[in-house]
């Protein structure tokens, strides 16, 4: 199974490097260093539902992300945190992950959420660092992947890299 990390902390950061290097005894791994690329926010246009169906409108190499979505069988996401939650690099990737779902809306155990846009069980995980309600972190997660019909492999600190590993397989 192909394993994605998706590292929204700078690629020197010891603690992102210290996971990566946790999570790379997956037989099969791939590392998006997201910020120094610089994606910038989702500006709402819903183009990648209504004008060009799950492609993006902003031309900035995301597109890169949302295809190795699709790839992978697992993805772990390395983040910062402010004020008890993800950092804004974070949440601009999960935003930016719109166009894997669609516009339209069913129900799910009496609650909205959108279609998926492919046939893919998505398990996403989220690894932190610094300061955070961790059940605050699991709990939105949890909400996040039941929107992609997907399901979370939880939100651990940084320095338990091996909780999430241990979480994929």
């Amino acid at each position: 199974m192909r394993l994605l990390i998706v590292n929204t902390l700078p690629q020197d950061h010891p603690a992102a490097l210290d996971a990566i290097q946790a999570l790379r005894t997956a037989a099969d791994c791939q590392v998006i260093n997201a910020y120094e690329k610089n994606f910038r926010p989702c500006v709402g246009c819903n183009a990648c539902w209504l004008k060009t169906p799950g492609i993006c409108a902003l031309r900035d190499g995301f597109e890169d992300v949302l295809k190795a979505m699709l790839e992978c069988g697992a993805a772990v996401f390395l983040a910062g945190t402010a004020l008890d939650f993800v950092d804004y690099r974070m949440k601009n990737v999960i935003d930016r992950l719109l166009p894997l779902a669609t516009m339209y809306i069913h129900i799910v155990d009496g609650q909205c959420r959108h279609v998926p846009r492919y046939q893919k069980k998505y398990r996403f995980g989220l690894l932190y660092d610094g300061a955070a309600d961790q059940a605050y972190l699991n709990e939105w997660f949890e909400r996040v992947m039941l929107n992609f019909g997907g399901s979370s492999l939880g939100a651990f600190p940084i320095t338990q890299a091996g909780e999430v590993f241990s979480c994929i397989w």
